[in-house]
């Protein structure tokens, strides 16, 4: 098993800015996928970034350029750099890692809330 513990989030000012930060522990295969997904008040939940223990990187089209996505694979964390925050950036934000063939796992989510 695998457990995702993420720490960050709050209330920020647009234009302001947060990190969230997950740290994986448990039997975590050299090669998986970490990443952040969001999901918004009578939305579905999407991915916002993921990052590969290869290094390779993926952000959904409207968080590019304001959001990093960086790893430490020797100590299996993920973090996520949130700049220039927007008012619609407002979500509960997960962590996930992806491993094996189908295997996933999420954290509890933490509050991010953008005001205007």
């Amino acid at each position: 098993q695998v457990q995702l513990v993420e720490s960050g989030g709050g209330l920020v000012q647009a234009g302001g800015s947060l990190r969230l930060s997950c740290a994986a522990s448990g039997m975590i295969f050299s090669a998986n996928v970490m990443g952040w997904y969001r999901q918004a008040p009578g939305k579905q939940r999407e991915l916002v970034a993921a990052i590969t223990s290869g290094g390779s990187i993926n952000y959904v089209d409207h968080v590019k350029g304001r959001f990093t996505i960086s790893r430490d694979n020797a100590k299996n964390t993920v973090v996520l750099q949130m700049n220039r925050l927007k008012p619609e950036d407002t979500a509960v934000y997960y962590c996930n890692l992806k491993q094996g063939v189908v295997t996933t796992y999420w954290g509890q989510g933490t509050q991010v809330t953008v005001s205007s």
